[in-house]
Parts: structure tokens; C-alpha cells; sequence
């Protein structure tokens, strides 16, 4: 055997599967015109269906311009060979998603302040529909069963607010907590940055919340869809506790909203990430954890509109579960998952410079 045929060999087995099946079944050049146009047609058409499936971009096509610059070209190479999912009838790999979040998160970080505010100004609007079906609801079941029946129905519509924010791609501060720390993790974006867009987001969420308690809670009261009093029972079942006891369910809660941004990543089409959605922010609501965001439009409906709620206590609130949501939301997902991530890339590294070292001994 030759040397050039040796080679040849060996290339065709480092290949990859896909690459080796490429390779072999690629089909012969036409012989004649017509054959050729046929085939520029077909191809014409795969741009088309290509271009079509864009919003799921899979991370087998990354290249090195999407990846963050302050990235290495040898770490790029490497996380393209990890992130690499092919295979669109599986799951995603799990440095796909991570991948894509930190890409996410990236193209995040470029927006503009208004943009940012904007965002995250709809989002707390538009997750005040979860409280404003939750209350009416619950004043509903709270004349035919008792209330602790009726809170624990009129809880599984909390996931309402939630779909449109995450489908309607919204800011939201829980579901953004570990993603936007990804860059930060990975020392592409500085610290001051992250807490910067947190304040931004944070500031959007609440006066958007603000903004809907005050004329949808207000506007739900005068259609008698619930009464103060149901508005001061629901915001004692979500103040009624220690001070850390509010903060461990804050960081529960913080993971699990965590969990549900992994998960939406992971999911390949719209109808899977509402059902993921469903699940985790029901079951949030479900167990009466404190979610930040939510719990201001509760809590601050009692402040303007019910008898029992002081401004001390609504800031004191706020506070512990914003603090309990971040708590949850960066160390339990970003910092445990992005470490997990990191170990697979020096895995992979190492066995770069095996099979490199190996080639070496082979040439020589």
C-alpha cells in the first residue's frame, strides 16, 4: 500500500460517522444540462425548506462568528465538537443547550437600554394575567369549597402568564437569572454588565407588574370579579411566613424557573416548550412558592387595594425574593451546569491532543 493510500485511510477513519456517510454517498455529476438544471431546482428548494427551519437553528451549523470573540479559536473548534447535534429526531445534547443559552445570552447583553427596558417592561405586564385569572378564580371557589381548596385550583392557571412571556420571548427576571450569568461564568462579559441588564430587567419587570396592578386589579374589582377582601386573603397566604422561610421558597422557586429556561431550550418546537412551561411554573403555583415577579403584582394589589399590607412589608418582600430567585437561579443551574459543561471541553481537549500526538508518532 502507498503512502497517499495509507494516509487516505487513515483520514476516512478519524471521520465522524456523518462525515463518512457524506463522503461516500455523494452522488456523480450530471452528464447533461438538463439534469443539472433539474438539480439546481432541487437544491433551490432545500435553501427554501433550509431557511424555513432558521428559528431552530441547530448548533451543528455554529461557526466561529457566533461564537463570542473573546473565545479562543482552539476552544471555539472545541465547543463546536461538543455542542455538535446532528441528529434531529434525539434530544439535544446537553452542550448543545448550554451553548446556545451562553449565545442567547450573549446577543442579550448587545441590545440596547431601551430594548432591554422595553422587554422587560411587557413581560411584567404581561405576567400579571397569571394573578389577575388566579384572583378572580379564587374568589369564585372561595364561595362553594373551602379556601385552601379553592387557593390550591386557583393556582394551576399560574403557568398563563408564563407562556406568553417565554413564547413571546419577553424579559423576565427568573427566566434570565442564570442565563444572562452564563457570559459572566465564562469571563465573556464583565460583572458590572450583568448587574447592570439584572437592574434593567428587574426595573422593567416591576414597574410593568406596577403598572398592571394598579389599572387591571383596579378594573377587576369595579366588573366585581373579586373583592379586597380576596385580594388581602391571597396576599397573606404569600406574606404569611418567617422572613427565611419566604427566602428558601424564593430559591426554590429560582431553581426551578432555572430548570424551566434549560428545558425551553432544549425543547425543538413551540408546543413542547409550553407544555415544559405548564408544568414547572404550575407546579410553582401549585406549591405556593415565591416567584419575585409575580409576587409583586400580589402583594402590591394589597398595598393599593386591600387593608392588611404596609409599604414596609411589600419592600421587605421584594427584597428576599429577588435575592432567593437569584440565589436558586445562578447556583443551582448556571454555576452547577456551566461547571459540568466545562469538564466535557477539557475532556474533549485531551482527547484532541491524544489523537494529535498519536497522528505525530504515525508521520514520523
Amino acid at each position: 500500500m502507498s503512502q497517499d493510500t495509507e494516509y487516505d485511510h487513515d483520514s476516512q477513519a478519524n471521520l465522524s460517522d456523518s462525515e463518512r456517510l457524506s463522503v461516500n454517498t455523494t452522488p456523480p455529476m450530471p452528464k447533461d444540462n438538463h439534469t443539472l438544471e433539474e438539480n439546481s431546482d432541487s437544491s433551490k428548494d432545500i435553501e427554501v425548506n433550509k431557511d424555513a427551519d432558521e428559528p431552530i437553528k441547530a448548533t451543528e451549523d455554529l461557526e466561529n462568528d457566533d461564537l463570542p470573540e473573546e473565545i479562543s479559536d482552539e476552544d471555539k473548534e472545541t465547543i463546536k465538537k461538543v455542542a455538535s447535534d446532528d441528529n434531529l429526531s434525539q434530544a439535544k445534547s446537553y452542550a448543545s443547550i448550554l451553548v446556545e443559552q451562553v449565545i442567547h445570552a450573549k446577543e442579550t447583553f448587545e441590545r440596547s437600554l431601551g430594548s432591554l427596558f422595553t422587554s422587560a417592561f411587557t413581560a411584567g405586564l404581561e405576567i400579571g394575567i397569571s394573578f389577575f385569572m388566579i384572583l378572580s378564580a379564587f374568589a369564585l371557589l372561595n364561595d362553594v369549597i373551602p379556601s385552601r381548596y379553592a387557593m390550591v385550583l386557583s393556582s394551576l392557571l399560574y403557568p398563563i402568564g408564563f407562556i406568553i412571556v417565554v413564547i413571546g420571548q419577553s424579559l423576565l427576571f427568573t427566566e434570565q437569572t442564570s442565563l444572562l450569568s452564563l457570559p459572566v461564568l465564562n469571563k465573556i462579559e464583565p460583572l458590572h454588565k450583568l448587574l447592570r441588564l439584572w437592574g434593567i430587567v428587574i426595573a422593567g419587570n416591576i414597574v410593568g407588574g406596577c403598572i398592571f396592578a394598579a389599572l387591571m386589579i383596579g378594573l377587576g374589582l369595579h366588573m366585581h370579579l373579586f373583592t379586597d377582601h380576596a385580594i388581602d386573603v391571597y396576599a397573606e397566604h404569600i406574606l404569611g411566613f418567617e422572613w427565611w422561610v419566604i427566602f428558601g421558597s424564593a430559591v426554590l422557586a429560582g431553581w426551578m424557573m432555572g430548570v424551566a429556561a434549560w428545558l425551553v431550550t432544549s425543547a425543538r418546537d413551540t408546543l413542547s416548550r409550553i407544555v415544559l412551561v405548564t408544568l414547572i411554573t404550575g407546579s410553582i403555583g401549585f406549591l405556593g412558592l415565591h416567584h419575585s415577579i409575580v409576587g409583586n403584582i400580589e402583594v402590591f394589589s394589597a398595598l393599593l387595594y386591600g387593608n392588611t399590607v404596609s409599604l414596609w412589608r411589600y419592600l421587605v418582600f421584594l427584597v428576599v425574593v429577588l435575592v432567593g430567585n437569584t440565589v436558586g437561579g445562578v447556583v443551582f443551574v448556571a454555576v452547577l451546569k456551566n461547571r459540568t459543561f466545562l469538564f466535557e471541553i477539557e475532556k474533549v481537549k485531551e482527547q484532541a491532543a491524544e489523537a494529535r500526538a498519536k497522528m505525530d508518532r504515525r508521520r514520523f
